[in-house]
């Protein structure tokens, strides 16, 4: 029961590296190395983001070098063919570019990342325009919390909000991110309700519950 969740806008990189349509392979994978990411955006204009280029798309090249004369593209491998023949970022990126809002969730951003396949992702503005970008990593940060902060915000924000009028007999523990709740509640019925309330907190790894029974 926070009054705000985190946002992809508050755990983003704001300084991002990008490229534009005409920068050549090499530059490219300079970049990469040189800034030690995975994958850079291709922006034109004032910064409106039109694809991504990933090392997956550079080592198109690589793969292609692997191919015996004997070997028929498969289907499906078109593009791929056509990325390792390209020699400049419009030709290899991934276009259109899998971006999030700033004001998305971490939970959105984290399922956007898993079904698209995708390691990073940039973050855009109503107008496309690049704002950052968020890393996997980046929404690992709300599991650095520690546990006494994580105790306190179950103990002030939900147990003493939820129980207001009557306050439960509960104990709060945390250790390595689990919650382990004890004692009793006005209606055995809720603890569906509070475990699933906790589990939102940011930080919890898991909840545990062990209830004496209802208060009489």
């Amino acid at each position: 029961m926070h009054d705000k969740q985190s946002t992809v806008g508050d755990v983003m990189t704001q300084t991002v590296v990008a490229v534009s349509p005409t920068a050549p392979y090499k530059e490219i994978a300079r970049t990469l190395a040189q800034w030690e990411v995975s994958a850079v955006p291709v922006l034109v204009g004032e910064g409106r983001v039109i694809g991504v280029v990933s090392e997956a798309d550079l080592l198109s090249k690589e793969e292609d070098k692997g191919r015996g004369p004997a070997d028929d593209p498969r289907p499906g491998r078109l593009g791929d063919l056509v990325k390792a023949g390209a020699r400049t970022a419009e030709e290899l990126m991934s276009s259109p570019a899998v971006t999030i809002r700033a004001d998305a969730g971490l939970p959105e951003a984290a399922r956007v990342m898993a079904l698209r396949g995708v390691k990073r992702l940039p973050v855009v503005d109503a107008e496309g325009r690049l704002a950052g970008i968020v890393s996997r990593s980046d929404l690992l940060k709300i599991y650095l919390r520690t546990d006494d902060d994580i105790a306190d915000e179950v103990r002030d924000q939900v147990v003493a909000r939820l129980f207001s009028h009557r306050y439960p007999a509960l104990e709060v523990r945390v250790a390595e991110g689990v919650v382990t709740l004890s004692g009793r509640l006005p209606d055995p019925a809720l603890a569906p309700f509070v475990t699933r309330v906790v589990r939102a907190v940011e930080g919890v790894v898991n909840v545990e519950l062990f209830l004496d029974g209802p208060m009489g």
